[in-house]
């Protein structure tokens, strides 16, 4: 029967899907061994331990094809696609979180293993240090914290902000297409399962019997099983110890754009609450209490008392790959993510705030010149990113401290038949021998009149310390300048830092770099798990 269905299978394909509802109809028969032995065996759970007869499992098979029929497993074969096994007993929400990234095919800005962009449980530490998932488990805030910060579109609610009628809408929403998946956060006890908390998405739904199929991310514990809908709903509704607030459900969808396109602010340095406190809650009284009289003025205000450690918490982002990988070519893919980059390092460059900043930074009595110049130079950039890379290569996101790069390389390959492509390639050691990483540069062809000592007509520039800080201060919150007491100079910089007056590119950039501030404010605030809705990117 088996050896049948694949050649009925093929024989559809040969004739290019020219029937594409008998071809699902047959797809699927085709997986029913998986089903068999996964999915119908999860029944279970609720109805007693032993063997199915032959005719329990053909009724299981029905309850699978029906909701097939009735549309609402559109999800299903995405999700299965990209399904995984928690890698820690503590890690259920992170497998969730990054097995529903990979089936919607958001991008994560960076490779995870070889030429492959995919989203691993190990790239999931922007709100929570893994240790401590790994120690304690995440709360639900903090999930719908790192769907945002992944560049996904999340609308969460607890279940005191809903409805079983509600949940029940949602859930038919999402396994009625492909674009959006749910997933739930409850308590293991009410399915008379082992554990308490866990986290799984919803991979289907059978309106007939009101169940929802979950597919366990524990899959060492309990296969895909189907719950009824008032059970799964009753089980949310509990009480998460670690919070005190109820759990929940989140919906997970795609944005229509990338989430960051060259700047994205971080976290991960233990610095960013002193950051983040200084340019959300200092800066605004410091520029109250400054007599400040014009535009340089209040600029040179806020870079002289930048904190020290500021480059931690605004970066640019760079594309790192192995050596041995394409050779000097470069993928249609890197080129087209790397002209975008550089149109908006372009627009960057050519906003009035930028001439403003490069000239304070650069200017002979600028206390920051030394440190720009020396943060700005592409090769301590490289090596440091070149670090970053190897670490990430050997399993270690974001750790660089045991890399250390011996030389780096600037080399320009052929990008397109009018432009070439900055890399710089660098040799990295650590205790296991030697990496090779080339690093993707974007640069801009714009020329300025404010060019940094040694920087010969500007051109070609990579993102350096004046855009990084042109950048930053786009970004700010509109209300750091608003107690700026002369009315004259605060409508200038309210000019200067408008996102209205941006290009649609540098716009976006600047509107999602904004949505980071307000949800870093919620976690250096501890208001994450208060406030569960979306920044306003």
């Amino acid at each position: 029967m088996w050896y049948r269905m694949e050649n009925i299978v093929a024989s559809h394909r040969l004739r290019n899907y020219k029937k594409k509802s008998v071809l699902v109809t047959v797809y699927f028969c085709s997986v029913l061994n998986f089903i068999g032995k996964m999915l119908f065996r999860g029944i279970l759970n609720f109805f007693g331990k032993g063997q199915l007869t032959l005719a329990q499992t053909w009724n299981l098979k029905q309850l699978f094809l029906e909701a097939i029929q009735n549309g609402t497993m559109e999800g299903f074969f995405k999700l299965i696609s990209y399904f995984q096994t928690q890698s820690e007993p503590a890690y259920c929400g992170l497998a969730s979180l990054s097995m529903v990234l990979n089936a919607l095919a958001i991008d994560p800005g960076r490779k995870w293993k070889g030429p492959w962009r995919w989203f691993d449980e190990s790239m999931l530490d922007c709100c929570e240090p893994l240790e401590k998932v790994k120690a304690k488990g995440i709360s639900f805030g903090k999930v719908v914290c790192l769907a945002h910060c992944a560049g996904a579109k999340v609308e969460a609610f607890r279940s005191n902000h809903s409805t079983i009628d509600d949940f029940r809408k949602q859930v038919m929403a999402c396994t009625t297409s492909d674009n959006c998946h749910l997933i739930s956060s409850y308590h293991r006890g009410l399915f008379k399962q082992t554990g308490s908390g866990h986290f799984s998405p919803i991979g289907g739904y059978h309106a007939g019997k009101d169940m929802a199929l979950i597919l366990d991310v524990a899959r060492f514990k309990y296969p895909p099983h189907w719950v009824p809908l008032p059970l799964l709903w009753e089980a949310m509704n509990t009480i998460d110890e670690a919070t005190g607030l109820l759990r929940g459900f989140m919906l997970i969808s795609k944005l229509h754009r990338a989430p960051a396109l060259l700047y994205t602010l971080s976290c991960k340095h233990e610095s960013w609450v002193t950051i983040s406190k200084h340019l959300m809650d200092d800066l605004p009284v410091l520029l109250s209490s400054e007599n400040v009289k014009g535009i340089k003025d209040v600029l040179s205000s806020v870079l002289s008392n930048l904190p020290s450690k500021f480059v931690e918490f605004i970066k640019w982002i760079a594309e790192v790959r192995r050596q041995e990988e394409n050779g000097q070519n470069l993928s249609d893919e890197e080129k087209g993510r790397l002209a975008i980059k550089e149109e908006v390092l372009k627009q960057v460059q050519d906003t009035p705030l930028y001439k403003h900043v490069t000239s304070i930074l650069f200017s002979e009595n600028s206390v920051c010149q030394s440190n720009a110049a020396s943060d700005s130079s592409l090769a301590n950039v490289a090596a440091s990113i070149c670090c970053q890379g190897a670490g990430l290569f050997a399993g270690r996101s974001g750790s660089s401290d045991r890399f250390c790069c011996l030389q780096t390389c600037v080399r320009c390959y052929r990008a397109t038949a009018d432009n070439s492509a900055t890399v710089v390639s660098g040799t990295v050691v650590n205790g296991n021998g030697e990496q090779g990483v080339d690093v993707l540069v974007p640069t801009s062809q714009a020329k300025t009149s404010c060019c940094p000592s040694g920087q010969d007509g500007c051109s070609p520039m990579h993102p350096a310390s004046n855009d990084v800080l042109t950048v930053l201060l786009l970004a700010l919150p509109p209300h750091t300048w608003s107690r700026i007491k002369d009315t004259k100079v605060l409508q200038e910089i309210e000019n200067l830092v408008s996102a209205e007056n941006l290009p649609p590119l540098l716009q976006e950039e600047i509107l999602h770099l904004r949505g980071q501030f307000l949800l870093l404010k919620k976690c250096k605030d501890n208001k994450v798990e208060e406030d569960l809705a979306a920044p306003p990117f």
